[in-house]
């Protein structure tokens, strides 16, 4: 990529800090990113947080514009700006840099205490806080701190974001600690916005949702009594190309979170086993396997391999079932679809053989005896044949 990218915070204008609850959540959006100096009008990823207030929502936006300039990478250095709009959709005005002395950085949240005292937060391997002013578009450079956690002690990497909780500060982050790479959602516990930071864990972990996996940016927000962590997944084999998702949590009574695992259903309950289930909803993907969009509102399944593998947790079998009805684009070479109701190594519930001789657009159904289940369980799908061109997947449903 060429260009030196511009971070830029908006905030709506009029609101007062003291109105601010310290909840967040993470979201994404697309709207055109305004004209500020040499910044081109260009459609790239934005990303929203929202602060829940008293009488209104207050959206943070991130937006990521280019100057036409040297060759870049995620550590160049680069300015930070704000812009206020009265709407959280815009129009944005007055976009300014930031002043941030010397300490520029990526990935700016902002957190609002209880007390409405506001703070910005931002950087990489190492993050920095500091107190933002009055004004809500300058920082008080008196209180910048770095190193509040980092990546050798919390395996910091990115994206830090703030809440508190039953008067704990959790730093929530992009988290470095497995794979080589920043895959989970991780936090670190306070007692203030500056830390002290003890290390408290992993939330989620989306490895293995793309054979292109990189990192995970989230936040964690109260719902109705209930907590959530927002996070993202990598799909379609590009780690730039990233899909919104989220999973309930809880605290345990020390304040720690335990970790949760990522599923299909998300939030929601598991799927209807008698009812199409999209491919493209698949949790965990081994192997070349990868989520492809085909059409303006549908994705598939496919690149399939022989040995891949994929997961859909979970769903719900009810009082059970003995039969798949599933829908295949045939490639070059024929292939077969193992069942199970348990793990990638556990026995087979049955199986479906796809031909061969396709040319991997169109589309047929298959239906297939399988072993009876009933009730709740994860479904993997274990990929076999003699080539690397075996077919793709649209969806598929279970019948009594």
């Amino acid at each position: 990529m060429y260009g030196r990218t511009v971070s830029f915070t908006f905030m709506v204008q009029g609101m007062k800090a003291r109105n601010i609850i310290a909840h967040g959540i993470m979201m994404c959006c697309q709207q055109p990113i305004l004209k500020h100096g040499q910044l081109r009008q260009i459609p790239l990823r934005q990303k929203a947080r929202v602060i829940k207030l008293r009488t209104a929502i207050i959206y943070f936006l991130r937006l990521i514009a280019c100057i036409k300039m040297e060759p870049i990478t995620c550590t160049t250095v680069r300015p930070e700006g704000v812009a206020t709009s009265k709407s959280p959709i815009g129009p944005f005005v007055n976009g300014t840099y930031m002043n941030m002395y010397g300490n520029e950085s990526i990935d700016p949240c902002v957190f609002m205490d209880d007390d409405g005292k506001a703070y910005y937060i931002w950087g990489q391997f190492h993050a920095k806080v500091a107190r933002l002013k009055p004004d809500m578009m300058s920082i008080d450079s008196s209180t910048i701190k770095d190193n509040v956690v980092t990546q050798k002690e919390h395996f910091f990497h990115e994206g830090g974001y703030m809440i508190k909780h039953n008067g704990i500060y959790y730093f929530v982050y992009a988290h470095m600690g497995r794979a080589g790479r920043p895959t989970c959602i991780g936090y670190s516990m306070g007692k203030s916005p500056f830390g002290p930071f003890k290390y408290g864990g992993v939330i989620i972990d989306n490895d293995h949702c793309d054979p292109n996996v990189w990192n995970n940016h989230g936040s964690l927000v109260e719902f109705n009594h209930k907590w959530y962590v927002f996070y993202h997944r990598s799909t379609n084999g590009c780690n730039s190309m990233r899909k919104s998702c989220v999973e309930p949590i809880t605290f345990n009574k020390d304040g720690t979170i335990p970790e949760v695992e990522m599923t299909s259903q998300g939030a929601g309950d598991p799927f209807d086993a008698t009812k199409n289930i999209d491919a493209e909803r698949a949790c965990l993907l081994y192997g070349n396997v990868r989520i492809q969009q085909i059409a303006s509102d549908n994705e598939q399944l496919g690149d399939i391999w022989d040995k891949d593998a994929a997961c859909y947790k979970y769903i719900n079998f009810g009082s059970g079932i003995d039969s798949i009805t599933i829908r295949v684009a045939p490639g070059k070479y024929p292939g077969k679809i193992d069942i199970s109701d348990s793990d990638v190594w556990g026995p087979s519930v049955g199986s479906v053989d796809v031909p061969g001789n396709g040319d991997g657009k169109t589309w047929i159904t298959l239906i297939a005896k399988i072993d009876k289940i009933a009730g709740v369980h994860p479904l993997w799908f274990r990929f076999s044949g003699g080539g690397n061109d075996l077919f793709s997947i649209d969806c598929f449903k279970f019948s009594r």
